[in-house]
């Protein structure tokens, strides 16, 4: 495994599977339609960023024919569920088969299934079948399953940071919601370290931090380490609903009801984080004020209202 094509490669967990790549000394290639949303990537070592339409097959087919490991991260939490997390995860599976790519490594999501409560959840389920069925016995297959995933630069609890500076009062819809959130970093080495590691071919790995946090207490945790002292109002589930159908039908789409529905299964997982990656993963009391403890407040009111649409709309 030397040459790896990462899909998805310019976004939050892409960059850090890159650089994880780049100490190991691969080859990188990551393909994107916007080449300043991989600038960022451009400083690593052996690393390519190349603009291209990766939903277009004939795209798509050459730089997978030049790979010898191929990783899919790409999705969305709302949208057109069908094309992004079945049809194109089913073309890249078609395509690493064609051209007998050796590996390909497929981030799914924890509680996927195709029969799930929600069409986000039966999506990743049918991407996962969709992948599997088009496979050949030449490419070796990891999917991986995480639960929320947080770091410097995540759209989940920075969104909740700009929530917190810009509102004294949050009424949080699902607030018993349960969590275990795992950071970006422990994803992107256990990703890493699974493109040659034989003992992961052919596994699935559900992903999860060493804590389990409620919705709510996500929200207050953040609000304490920001120092803020804020009002947070959990919502009975007809106004979550309620609440969700409004924030839908704004720009950014902060939660939606298909959301809600895949909250309603508990994001966790009772089993040890998988020992084959041979490291703990971090807590997110210990991380999360490396970052936003140090936060900038000083910004103007059009500011954090501006960063608070930006980050909704993050896939």
């Amino acid at each position: 495994m030397k040459r790896v094509l990462i899909l998805g490669g310019s976004g939050f967990i892409g960059g850090a599977i890159a650089e994880q790549l780049s100490k190991r000394g691969f080859e990188i290639v990551v393909p994107t339609r916007d080449r300043d949303r991989a600038k960022h990537l451009l400083v690593l070592p052996a690393c390519e960023v190349v603009v291209a339409n990766i939903f277009d097959r004939a795209v798509l087919q050459p730089l997978i024919a030049n790979a010898d490991c191929v990783i899919n991260l790409i999705g969305i939490l709302h949208g057109d569920f069908d094309r992004v997390h079945v049809q194109f995860p089913k073309m890249v599976a078609e395509l690493c088969a064609t051209n007998n790519t050796p590996r390909l490594l497929h981030m799914s999501a924890l509680n996927a299934d195709e029969n799930g409560v929600s069409d986000y959840l039966r999506s990743r389920g049918k991407g996962e079948a969709a992948v599997r069925a088009a496979l050949s016995k030449v490419t070796a297959l990891t999917v991986f399953r995480p639960s929320v995933v947080f770091g410097a630069a995540d759209s989940f609890l920075n969104l909740f940071a700009s929530m917190l500076t810009v509102f004294p009062v949050i009424p949080l819809g699902s607030p018993g919601a349960q969590f275990q959130p795992v950071w970006v970093e422990d994803v992107a080495r256990a990703v890493a370290e699974s493109t040659h590691n034989t003992a992961t071919f052919g596994h699935s790995y559900n992903l999860c931090g060493p804590e389990v946090y409620t919705l709510k207490q996500l929200l207050e945790f953040v609000a304490a380490t920001l120092g803020k002292r804020r009002l947070i109002v959990g919502l009975s589930g007809g106004l979550s609903t309620l609440q969700a159908a409004v924030f839908e039908r704004l720009p950014g789409k902060v939660i939606t009801r298909d959301n809600l529905k895949s909250m309603s299964l508990p994001n966790i997982d009772s089993a040890a984080f998988p020992a084959v990656f041979g490291f703990t993963p971090s807590a997110l009391s210990c991380v999360v004020p490396t970052y936003l403890g140090a936060r900038k407040e000083r910004i103007s009111g059009r500011e954090r209202y501006q960063n608070l649409r930006n980050l909704a709309g993050r896939e």
